[in-house]
């Protein structure tokens, strides 16, 4: 047994514990050494994946500056480049730059090491590897900042010529938000959906490295998206729950969400099931086809209880009877005045619903008519101040053929 064997560890020297056989140690150092292997290789691919991504965003920042020198016919490219764009780039730069890096480390702490002995790690270096670890895996879901530059480049708003030339006559500027309000408004359900996977999932991932470190049942993903549903949903039945504060801060960010994303799903359900106008148009006219069904009943049956309390009275039968058909009577009036109110309040709600572009439609005519109308009046107003210029003239011409004509018979009147 090796409790006298001696190994290295940041100038110390620690004896093996009884039980622990070299065997076993170098067992233990060769998993860890392929584990640190395939650490390495994701990292790798991880940091060639940001160099590419970093590439990708200085070319669209470069296409974004040429388009902006075409469109304002300038010359230096300088011009282009604000404080505000400056800042912008810099800021995307940084935070797609973030990623994992201690591995690397790790990987070179591991390589410096004397290969006679075994390989030993303090606690304070390990601890402080993986909290960088996790902090720079968690900074990495910045970059879903990108998510609504996508769908906002591939949106078919953008792509369509009309609804670009139209935006522009009216001032509108398509961003994220406007493509946004349009899906909801087109694909509600969908959209809402998709945005809930998504968030699930991320919310999910995020939990487990947020756990990963302690060793809880909450650092595998099943188990992170059962917590992170139920937080979702607002239940919190008590049997899991987040053990550090990077995985409460997730979960309560999740339940605000939960709240949130509940109140839409209520506004798109009840937008879903309310009636459009051609529905509440017929739906209003067979209610109030069935009302006035009901109030011709309810005044067939005043006229015969009116009848029969009369029928009664001439008869003169018992009281019991004639007071039975007074309150019969008193009961088919109640329910004819309930029911004509009730047709009321309807029609009052159906012309209050009014169809403002059938309305304006309307208004629309009403002017052109009147448009029409006013000019033919000014044109046959016009015509009959040519006629009366004409009756004029030739009112002027018969009096003078007259006072000729009296003239040539009457040479002395002069």
């Amino acid at each position: 047994m090796w409790n006298g064997c001696y190994l290295r560890n940041c100038g110390k020297r620690r004896t093996l514990p009884t039980g622990v056989t070299p065997n076993h140690l170098h067992a233990q150092v060769s998993s860890i050494l392929k584990g640190s292997n395939i650490a390495l290789f994701i990292n790798c691919s991880i940091s060639l994946s940001t160099g590419c991504l970093l590439i990708l965003i200085i070319a669209f920042h470069y296409k974004d500056i040429r388009l902006f020198i075409i469109d304002h016919n300038q010359v230096d490219w300088r011009i282009a480049m604000t404080s505000h764009r400056v800042l912008v780039i810099t800021l995307e730069l940084l935070v797609c730059v973030i990623h994992p890096v201690g591995t690397y480390w790790e990987v070179g702490f591991h390589a410096n090491s004397s290969s006679s002995a075994p390989l030993c790690v303090s606690n304070h270096h390990r601890e402080a590897l993986m909290d960088m670890e996790l902090l720079l895996s968690v900074l990495m879901f910045l970059r879903l900042y990108l998510v609504h530059r996508a769908i906002l480049l591939h949106s078919k708003v953008l792509l369509s010529a009309s609804y670009r030339s139209i935006g522009s006559l009216n001032n509108i500027n398509f961003t994220f938000r406007f493509v946004l309000k349009i899906l909801m408004n087109k694909y509600p359900a969908r959209t809402l959906l998709v945005f809930i996977l998504f968030f699930w999932l991320t919310a999910s991932w995020m939990l487990t490295l947020c756990e990963r470190q302690t060793q809880a049942t909450t650092g595998h993903m099943d188990t992170a998206m059962w917590l992170i549903a139920i937080t979702f949903l607002t239940v919190g039945y008590g049997d899991v729950a987040p053990n550090t504060s990077c995985g409460k801060a997730v979960c309560l960010f999740t339940g605000v969400m939960g709240v949130a994303c509940t109140a839409m799903l209520v506004a798109v359900v009840t937008k879903m099931l309310a009636l459009n106008k051609g529905e509440k148009h017929v739906h209003f006219f067979m209610l109030d086809i069935q009302i006035s069904k009901r109030i011709r009943h309810a005044a067939a049956n005043v006229l015969r209880e009116c009848w029969l309390l009369h029928r009664t009275k001439l008869t003169k039968g018992n009281r019991g009877e004639h007071r039975r058909h007074q309150r019969c009577l008193l009961e088919a009036i109640r329910v004819f005045r309930h029911l004509r109110l009730k047709q009321k309040k309807l029609r009052d709600y159906v012309s209050e619903m009014v169809d403002l572009p059938k309305m304006q439609m309307i208004m629309c005519d009403l002017s052109a008519n009147w448009n029409n109308s006013y000019r033919e009046l000014e044109q046959r107003i016009l015509s009959m101040e040519q006629k009366l210029d004409e009756l004029s003239r030739c009112f002027q011409q018969t009096s003078e053929l007259l006072s000729q004509v009296l003239r040539h018979r009457n040479p002395e009147i002069r």
